[in-house]
């Protein structure tokens, strides 16, 4: 494996959104199958069945990411396809596609950067409480040691999470995403049942193979309040606290935020402190927007996140367009806490995409959002922070979620009906970009 000091300029992607073959060499459901198949969960009742079929397709998929010039390529493993039951017996034949995808990029030059888990828990164990049962960190470790003794000889980079906070708050406490869960209780267990999971992880995989580079990705999004009451004023600070700190916090100091700990409190045992802070070789950082929050009493959590002014520039998903709020969080990050390198997990923009006549995708609001992202994250890099890799996200488009297939993501166009991949302008103002900077190390 490459032990390069370059710059990671790569692409990300998730198994439950691009791969299909969902019943595929002994493949069982997670909760995002059961969640897709639920009436009125998804748009247009769409589902992650066939997605972009990369299951199959991988191939072309990895040659993409060769002609762009990337050397790096984040990806998350489907726990229901290597062990079935979540837990137990595994499936060889699942980890056969992870070992073909491994070995393709690896042919190629580009190193391959593990999510262990990004949302899809198997649906036998979200039947036994799921990220609600403390039992979890068992469960997340022992996947997590299987998966690393299967692949550990060929990858480096393994992300624990992926964005504990959306999977806490978007699954447990608002219910729009999978299990589709409202219950305060549920939100509150989740969100300590992952910590404790990523740090008993963390700890056993150091014990797998001493050269493996561990961390975890964190969906940082600060917030302001989006009126002048106070209301508001002190519920985006609460935002802040169990989005960022919740998470931050537990790894990087060893401790919740003052404002929660006392819904967290039922869940704390005087020795998980001890195990969630964990010395982590890299912080992936997720970033594409900041939060305006309104206290709503009616709302499980007390507030809601609102639209921004009308006067902010947005992209086709109404979330603001700020690249220097991107530079600033990253500076905040590396001011307020004792951070490991870093590297940009995810980044990107839904806008959308006319076809040309001529078959081409034309999407400059896409390059503009990217070219200004990118700079922003290398004028924070130039004062000291730490940044050593950039994904875009997405490769392509794919099942975005609750919204289906409708918000396109990708710098490459995908034909859900054809599965046809057509690379975009953003792909090809990315390639240029790259081969540019290739050699910032």
């Amino acid at each position: 494996m490459s032990n390069s000091s370059l710059f990671i300029w790569g692409a990300a992607t998730a198994s439950y959104q691009i791969e299909g073959a969902v019943t595929e060499a002994g493949r069982t459901q997670s909760i995002w199958d059961t969640f897709s198949h639920t009436p009125g969960k998804i748009e247009r009742a769409e589902t992650g069945d066939i997605a972009c079929d990369h299951y199959h397709r991988y191939k072309e998929d990895v040659q993409l990411l060769r002609n762009l010039g990337a050397n790096g390529y984040r990806f998350s493993i489907s726990w229901s396809r290597v062990i079935p039951s979540g837990r137990g017996k595994l499936s060889q034949q699942g980890f056969d596609f992870y070992e073909r995808l491994i070995d393709e990029l690896l042919q190629n030059e580009i190193q391959p950067f593990v999510t262990l888990f990004h949302w899809d828990l198997p649906q036998p164990l979200q039947d036994i409480g799921g990220f609600t049962n403390r039992d979890i960190a068992g469960w997340f470790t022992d996947y997590a040691v299987i998966t690393a003794n299967k692949l550990a000889d060929r990858v480096r980079y393994w992300i624990m999470l992926n964005e504990p906070s959306v999977f806490a708050w978007a699954g447990h406490a608002e219910g729009f995403h999978a299990p589709g869960v409202k219950d305060l209780k549920a939100f509150w267990a989740t969100t300590h049942h992952l910590n404790l999971a990523q740090g008993a992880a963390i700890r056993a995989l150091r014990n797998v193979d001493s050269h493996l580079l561990l961390g975890t990705t964190l969906n940082l999004q600060r917030s302001l309040p989006a009126d002048d009451s106070e209301e508001s004023a002190e519920m985006s600070a609460r935002h802040d606290d169990f989005w960022n700190g919740s998470f931050l916090g537990p790894l990087l100091s060893g401790s919740y935020p003052e404002r929660i700990e006392q819904e967290i409190a039922p869940f704390l045992k005087p020795e998980d402190l001890d195990l969630t802070k964990q010395a982590i070789d890299f912080l992936g950082i997720n970033h594409y927007q900041r939060s305006y929050i309104e206290a709503d009493s009616s709302r499980i959590l007390g507030l809601r996140n609102v639209s921004p002014p009308k006067n902010v520039r947005r992209t086709s998903f109404d979330w603001e367009i700020n690249p220097n709020e991107f530079r600033d969080t990253l500076l905040w990050v590396h001011s307020n806490y004792q951070c490991p390198p870093i590297y940009i997990t995810e980044n990107g923009a839904y806008f959308e995409d006319q076809v040309e006549d001529d078959g081409q995708i034309h999407d400059k609001a896409r390059i503009d959002f990217l070219d200004s992202y990118v700079h922003a994250m290398l004028e924070a890099r130039s004062k000291g922070v730490d940044i050593r890799g950039y994904f875009v996200w997405s490769l392509i488009d794919n099942f975005e979620w609750a919204a289906g297939y409708r918000p396109r993501f990708g710098i490459v166009r995908v034909d859900f009906d054809s599965l046809k991949r057509t690379p975009k302008d953003s792909y090809h103002w990315y390639r240029e970009f790259i081969e540019k900077n290739r050699h910032l190390s």
